[in-house]
């Protein structure tokens, strides 16, 4: 073997092995070599060997992976073995000098034991270990190969559920806004960042897409779009919805009319945070009926207020009294996904710029894979004055866009994400849950606790645009109707904070709408990445979730439950647990509920668990190929922004 390796070989070694070749018959005798080596030359060695094994019959195990790419062996551990026919008369000579030259200078160690069988007229050479040293799993990072981190996985042991955040605070890009330093009175309404476009070349700066997406901007209000754009927003008049789908389907919201600052208990007494309201159906038709009705109405009402007497005029309010709101409807959540239904309102909406387009390449939520209504697709709201949007986050913390169609103005009320926990606990303080319910802030509790609050008017043809996690509500001053649609620029503080929220739902049991584990494996298959923070968190969350799925897979085949593979489908949408609402991604815990109509249920982990310990009755399938996984996890690297520019104009 020292020969082979390109050693100093004796010949009084030589008739060492040669004696004990010929006193044992079916023993095995195991020999030790270190070879230095490239990664790159690995490959070399195995040509050599296979030389000097030349004209044999070869049976290769390659683990339970297969063989790895030449271009991926260095650091890999696998076994193989090669199974060898009758010697042919003669072998091929192997020059060792060769070989020699292969393991001379070379960086890392590599650990080869070779184990002779003899048999009769058979010979086998067994490839039993190739190793380095095994990382710990607590060790394990975004620089480790997909190859490590399984390795870790399997030599972790880890007992129970695996549970370790996607995120890593070490990557954390959030702006440091100090919140211990009292904030004067009259700062805590700053003045709304604003954009007033002049010309179509505006709407298409890098600039603009920079500004509106700063973390410190919380929302920004361009001002003119629609002008500069020559965006025909008649389309989505009334008049033109009817005239288009006059029975499409509208969901109602009856509220009580109350000036945009305030918000009254039903008994009238005090102010409070709860802002309920009851939810209906009806259509487009006989919505519009009712907004023209409604008003008709303020127009006779504000003739009759015109021809009093000059001396009569109306009390001023007193905000002690117990106000008396008129019921008012809302049309909201009105779906415009449609591409036939709809085809010249969203062939309109092409003429916005990339980033606030509903689909794009750079939007998270284009790589989905499937439609998350009102977030990948657009939505109208018909409304009258008075009508409330309640207090909310976007769903997972997404950016969102929000044209006025008019005729009359809307008023939005903002604050920054920083702020969300602040709000969150006087949602708790009022009984009113924060991520589900219906919320309306009272100004001056935000005042009392030094948070700042952006409060503008959004006219007719502006755009608002809700930075990632802001806090928002949005009252109705007029007659208008709105559009609005989810947006996910791939930058490092959306993809953040999406994970932030999708990690809080979890705790609180509350659907994530946006799949972002399935997300972030379409992402790093599809997008190159130019941005270093972006690219360390979703490549740090993939690791997460291979650790995650080959734990678990560990697991189940170790308490000997069958896993069956069965690949996705064209189109086939995230999972998301029948109990817990949590996203069930790669290994799906699978049941019967009704065997006569096939009724099949996804569960996760825990859930399957609580339901049978010993996952009798349920069925695990696996969508990925664990080898798959592994090589988007490994090809997904960050791309030279120069680079990309030009392969970008080849």
């Amino acid at each position: 073997m020292d020969k082979l390796c390109g050693s100093p070989y004796t010949a009084k070694q030589e008739e060492e092995e040669e004696e004990l070749d010929s006193s044992t018959d079916t023993s095995s005798s195991l020999l030790l070599c270190r070879l230095r080596h490239h990664k790159t030359g690995l490959d070399d060695v195995f040509k050599s060997l296979a030389t000097f094994l030349g004209g044999q019959r070869v049976a290769c195990r390659g683990g339970p992976f297969g063989w790895p790419p030449g271009s991926t062996t260095g650091g890999v551990k696998f076994s193989s073995s090669l199974a060898l026919g009758k010697p042919p008369s003669s072998l091929p000579s192997v020059d060792p000098l060769r070989l020699k030259a292969l393991s001379m200078g070379l960086s890392k160690e590599l650990k080869i034991h070779l184990i002779k069988v003899e048999t009769v007229g058979r010979q086998t050479f067994i490839t039993s270990e190739m190793e380095e040293r095994r990382i710990p799993l607590s060790n394990i990072s975004i620089e480790n190969t997909a190859s490590e981190v399984i390795r870790a996985c399997k030599g972790a042991r880890v007992k129970g559920k695996f549970k370790e955040s996607y995120l890593l605070p070490a990557f954390s890009v959030k702006p440091n806004i100090a919140i211990e330093t009292p904030i004067p009175r009259e700062k805590l309404n700053p003045p709304t960042p604003s954009i007033y476009l002049e010309s179509k070349r505006d709407a298409f700066s890098p600039v603009l897409l920079q500004f509106c997406t700063d973390p410190k901007n919380a929302v920004t209000v361009i001002r003119g779009l629609a002008g500069s754009l020559r965006l025909n927003l008649g389309l989505f008049s009334t008049k033109s919805l009817v005239e288009a789908n006059a029975e499409h389907a509208v969901e109602v919201r009856t509220q009580v009319q109350q000036p945009a600052d305030e918000n009254w208990d039903p008994s009238g007494s005090a102010q409070t945070w709860p802002c309920e309201s009851s939810r209906s159906h009806t259509t487009i038709a006989k919505y519009a009926q009712y907004q023209a009705s409604s008003f008709q109405e303020s127009l006779q009402e504000e003739k009759e207020s015109e021809n009093e007497e000059e001396g009569e005029q109306t009390k001023p309010s007193d905000p002690s009294a117990s106000p008396t709101g008129k019921i008012i409807k809302f049309g909201t959540n009105i779906d415009l996904s449609d591409p036939k239904r709809w085809k010249p309102q969203l062939q309109e909406l092409l003429k916005l710029p990339a980033f606030m387009r509903v689909a794009s390449s750079n939007n998270m939520l284009s790589h989905v894979g499937h439609t998350i209504l009102g977030m990948n697709t657009v939505q109208l709201y018909m409304k009258v004055p008075g009508s409330r949007t309640p207090g909310h986050q976007e769903n997972n913390n997404f950016c969102s866009v929000n044209i006025n169609i008019g005729p009359g103005d809307c008023e939005w009320f903002a604050v920054h994400e920083h702020y969300w926990e602040a709000i969150n606990n006087f949602c708790e303080k009022h009984g009113v849950d924060y991520l589900t319910g219906s919320w309306w802030p009272v100004l001056e509790d935000l005042y009392s606790a030094n948070i700042p609050v952006y409060r503008f008017i959004q006219r007719p043809g502006d755009l608002v645009w809700i930075n990632a996690g802001t806090v928002h509500w949005v009252q109705a001053v007029g007659w208008c109707n709105n559009i609005a649609w989810n947006v996910g620029p791939l930058n490092s503080y959306q993809y953040q904070l999406a994970l932030e929220r999708f990690e809080w739902n979890e705790v609180k049991k509350v659907k994530s709408i946006v799949p972002m584990i399935h997300v972030s494996w379409n992402v790093a298959r599809t997008i190159k990445i130019t941005d270093q923070d972006t690219f360390k968190m979703i490549k740090h969350c993939l690791l997460q979730s291979i650790k995650h799925i080959q734990i678990m897979r560990d697991q189940l085949v170790a308490a000997g439950k069958k896993i069956c593979y069965q690949s996705r489908v064209k189109d086939e949408p995230a999972y998301y647990c029948n109990e817990c609402d949590v996203e069930v991604f790669d290994l799906l815990f699978v049941t019967s509920e009704n065997s006569s109509k096939k009724t099949y249920v996804v569960h996760c982990e825990d859930c399957a668990h609580a339901k049978s310990p010993s996952l009798a009755g349920v069925v695990v399938l696996e969508q990925y190929r664990m080898e798959e996984l592994m090589r988007t996890y490994d090809t997904f690297t960050l791309v030279s922004l120069i680079l990309y520019c030009c392969k970008a104009q080849l």
